[in-house]
């Protein structure tokens, strides 16, 4: 029951009221039926009472009679059952006010005789009449009705009248079988009621779920449709904190650019100026300025990529930018005579900016290249979410060169911020660190291995837009 509720708990709002309306009707229904079934035994009873009750009249009304001739034969009832041996319907007269009790009966009783409510502990009614149960001949249920009657000199008789209780338990029996069936229809119609209005009541919370995951998706740039009166606020509101978003990402991008250009300026100044003079003082200025300007492009990068992977919505299509890599860097490694394969399918979408997926593609590309003895393989997949866990595909981008590879000790340097492995190769070292970086900012990572083909193997995942 607790691993129910708690499953509860974390199921879909629509689960949730679905089975709550579900079991409280079901609670209801069963406290009806209990109700109805308890409410119907009593009448049975009552109405049993009252046949027995019209037996016990007539011959208590025959004992009260004066004279010897009373009505003690179980045909002058009206009744055959009276008169059949163990039939379960009896009658009986016992002279209590002497010492050998005189017992009159039916004939069902045949030898048997019934027992006493009173030695049973029921108590009287108003008037002296008791009512109860007690087991009869071959222990059998029997409902019995009697009095005791004071006729004066003739004596003071306990007169009793009994009936089985098959009878009542038949008819309870067979009113909770129609009740059942009624129930149950009524049941499946609460239930099939209470999924249509869940589902009819939680439309517009489906239709604004489906608005936000076409923003961010990138196949809209805001909410639109029209909403019941208690959503419609927080549509708007929700258009308003993406608007806000792509402001505040917008400033940050002129900010941004702003500084690389006002650095970059006396920067270059700078390097001129002490490349005019050969002392130690000029190259040491010179040497400063370069990691100065590596630094500056590095964070300015790193700034440039934590705004753009705040936008909501920005989604960029995979294929067109790994096709211009290609292109590009066939002809920037035409002279070496390393190939480029490429294996994307149309239809993926990376979730995030062009720019950014460029920019970690050319810089896994580009090193790729750099250490390719001919061969370079760019393949590019989407990963399934994780199962049982709110999460989004991922897209899987894997770059395989056939160059000498790289040792594994010497990995997770290969990302550290600067770090050249090899000087003689061009670059300053921030490839892969940025690389890197840029994965993390898109909450997605960058894992080096060793290639099929001999090389060395650069996996990078991204979130990916679902593909319809």
């Amino acid at each position: 029951m607790i691993s129910l509720l708690r499953r509860l708990k974390s199921s879909p709002i629509a689960t949730r009221l679905f089975y709550s309306a579900a079991l409280w009707s079901i609670t209801l229904l069963l406290l009806t039926g209990l109700i109805l079934t308890t409410i119907y035994r009593q009448n049975t009873e009552r109405a049993f009472d009252d046949r027995l009750g019209v037996y016990l009249r007539a011959i208590v009304a025959d004992v009260a009679t004066p004279g010897d001739e009373t009505r003690t034969e179980p045909g002058q009832l009206g009744d055959p059952r009276f008169e059949l041996a163990l039939s379960g319907w009896y009658w009986q007269i016992t002279r209590v006010d002497m010492p050998n009790s005189e017992i009159k009966a039916s004939r069902s009783l045949f030898a048997a005789r019934l027992p006493k409510l009173a030695d049973l502990g029921v108590a009287p009614e108003l008037g002296g009449l008791r009512r109860g149960y007690a087991s009869g001949p071959d222990e059998k249920r029997l409902r019995i009705l009697e009095r005791l009657i004071d006729v004066g000199d003739d004596g003071i008789y306990l007169v009793q009248v009994a009936g089985s209780v098959d009878e009542i338990d038949k008819q309870v029996v067979d009113f909770e079988f129609a009740l059942l069936i009624a129930f149950g229809f009524l049941g499946i119609g609460l239930a099939g009621a209470t999924a249509l209005q869940v589902r009819f009541g939680l439309r517009p919370l489906r239709n604004l779920r489906d608005e936000v995951t076409s923003i961010r998706r990138g196949d809209k740039e805001k909410i639109d449709g029209s909403f019941p009166e208690d959503l419609s606020p927080l549509a708007g509101e929700l258009n308003l904190l993406i608007a806000s978003n792509r402001d505040v990402v917008e400033r940050a991008r002129t900010h941004v650019g702003n500084l690389a250009h006002a650095l970059k300026t006396p920067l270059s100044v700078l390097i001129n100026e002490a490349g005019s003079d050969p002392s130690p003082v000029a190259e040491k200025v010179r040497e400063q300025t370069a990691i100065m300007r590596d630094q500056v492009t590095y964070y300015l990068d790193r700034a440039r990529a934590a705004a753009r992977s705040s936008v909501i919505g920005s989604v960029a299509e995979v294929a067109p930018v790994m096709q211009r890599m290609v292109r590009t860097f066939e002809k920037i490694y035409r002279d070496r005579a390393v190939g480029f394969e490429l294996a994307c399918p149309a239809a993926v979408k990376f979730r995030g900016e062009v720019q950014d997926l460029e920019e970690m593609v050319g810089n896994l590309v580009d090193n790729a290249g750099k250490w390719a003895t001919g061969q370079v393989r760019i393949e590019v997949s989407i990963l399934p979410p994780a199962s049982g866990e709110i999460s989004t595909p991922e897209l899987e981008i894997i770059i395989d060169d056939d160059g000498p590879g790289l040792p594994k000790a010497l990995r997770e340097e290969a990302l550290a911020r600067g770090r050249r492995l090899d000087e003689s190769k061009p670059g300053s070292g921030l490839g892969l660190s940025i690389v890197d970086d840029l994965a993390s900012s898109y909450s997605g990572k960058l894992q080096l291995d060793d290639s099929p083909t001999g090389g060395l193997r650069a996996i990078l995942r991204l979130p990916a837009v679902e593909l319809a």
